[in-house]
């Protein structure tokens, strides 16, 4: 078993006691957040070596490294092998400033993208800008005809909208 399939059958056991993963998933993200503000004071030196060595540089466990490396792995330059991982595999943490600020936004991790050490990559008004451009990316816009309830119904029936689907 590779260490992502580890590490999910763990932190997304269906069957495990609610208050175990609570608390799993709580010491995970005072983890990441931890991480992050290491990588973060320094984001131009790309942080490289095995799994094991990572999470012995960043003080943790091997599973909360794998979940970290998870996270990060699609604001990566270059997407490290997370699939087929085990703890010898070498990784690189070269990440995309802009595109790691907004997955944060996606996430909803705003104890990530909040962080103060952000304020030392981008001003305020590159933040804002990134958060909106994230927000926006994410907003679902039906711009097809608007239909009249006294239209005929677009099912093609021929009753009136408001009669047919409408009405549901």
């Amino acid at each position: 078993m590779t260490l992502l399939d580890k590490w999910k059958k763990m932190a997304y056991n269906e069957n495990e006691d609610k208050n175990v993963l609570q608390k799993l998933w709580a010491d995970y993200f005072e983890v990441e957040k931890g991480i992050y503000k290491k990588l973060l004071a320094d984001p131009d030196t790309v942080v490289k070596g095995t799994v094991q060595e990572l999470a012995d540089k960043y003080e943790t466990d091997i599973m909360t490294m794998t979940g970290f490396l998870d996270g990060i792995n699609d604001s990566l330059k270059e997407k490290n092998p997370i699939d087929d991982m085990v703890e010898t595999t070498e990784v690189c943490l070269d990440f995309d400033k802009e595109l790691l600020f907004k997955n944060m936004v996606a996430a909803g991790a705003d104890w990530l993208f909040g962080l103060e050490e952000w304020n030392d990559i981008f001003d305020k008004e590159k933040q804002a800008a990134l958060y909106k451009e994230q927000k926006e990316s994410q907003t679902v816009r039906n711009e097809g005809p608007k239909i009249g309830r006294n239209d005929p119904c677009p099912c093609g029936s021929g009753k009136k909208y408001k009669k047919c689907c409408g009405a549901r």
